[in-house]
């Protein structure tokens, strides 16, 4: 029996799968995986992941406004993503955050838009999906601007350093590692060694963050199996085990029906 796993943040809504999209989530059955999670940076994005999770029974949506994408996003549109959030099949509300990195959105306009996704997802009793690049400490900051000591839901494509991941895992939330985790030079597997299992996701940012052995190709939901070899092997534990807890961990977080 091939180990159950769930790729929790893919864009397979993205052009880089017009040519094999229905082929790609195959691929990912067949090699174990359970269930997909969609991942949305906008509007239409957010009404194309929908539609995808319509079309396949384990396929899941997540919808929200990217902070890369937020510059001109309006009031209607904060509007949509809250009406598509009730679709049965949308599980969280993301990707939100922050970005430092690219510089494309003042980070005082990303604080602002984060704020009303953190409403939105207690809102609509969803966990949220946080996108950090360079960002960590404006996020926290923002968090705490809000009286956020709690919340549910994940940092994804994690990056950071363990005293960052004390601060994700006091405030309830869980980490989850992309392709990053099996390249040569990371230092992610000391910072994986020392999270606790129970709070660790599995993702590949499809088509991004191609792990080992595929590093340099599109990124596909089926290569979720690389990243939990890794995290086994990081931690010493059984393939198996790494399968079954962090595929446990998503089915509790977004409420999946597996």
């Amino acid at each position: 029996m091939i180990a159950q796993l769930i790729d929790t943040h893919a864009h397979l809504q993205l052009n880089h799968f017009d040519a094999d999209r229905d082929e790609a989530i195959q691929r990912a059955y067949e090699a174990g995986l359970a269930a997909i999670i969609c991942i949305s940076t906008d509007v239409a994005s957010s009404r194309a992941a929908i539609a995808l999770a319509e079309k396949h029974q384990h396929v899941y949506a997540a919808v929200g406004i990217h902070p890369n994408d937020c510059a001109a996003t309006s009031d209607d549109e904060v509007k949509q993503i809250a009406e598509l959030a009730q679709h049965p099949k949308v599980v969280a509300i993301g990707e939100t955050g922050m970005d430092d990195y690219w510089k494309a959105v003042p980070l005082s306009k990303q604080a602002e838009l984060f704020a009303r996704q953190l409403e939105l997802a207690a809102q609509r009793n969803k966990p949220v999906i946080i996108h950090n690049r360079e960002a960590g400490a404006a996020i926290m900051d923002t968090l705490r601007a809000h009286g956020v000591t709690k919340l549910s839901g994940v940092f994804h494509c994690f990056t950071e350093d363990w005293n960052y991941a004390e601060q994700v895992l006091n405030l309830g939330c869980h980490v989850s590692f992309t392709g990053n985790l099996t390249y040569k030079k990371s230092a992610l597997p000391e910072v994986a060694k020392q999270i606790p299992l129970e709070r660790i996701m599995l993702e590949t940012d499809s088509p991004y963050m191609t792990p080992v052995p595929h590093r340099g190709k599109r990124n596909e939901p089926a290569y979720t199996v690389h990243i939990a070899e890794k995290l086994a092997e990081v931690k010493g534990l059984l393939f198996a085990e790494v399968c079954a807890r962090t595929t446990e961990n998503a089915v509790a977080l977004f409420g999946l029906d597996i």
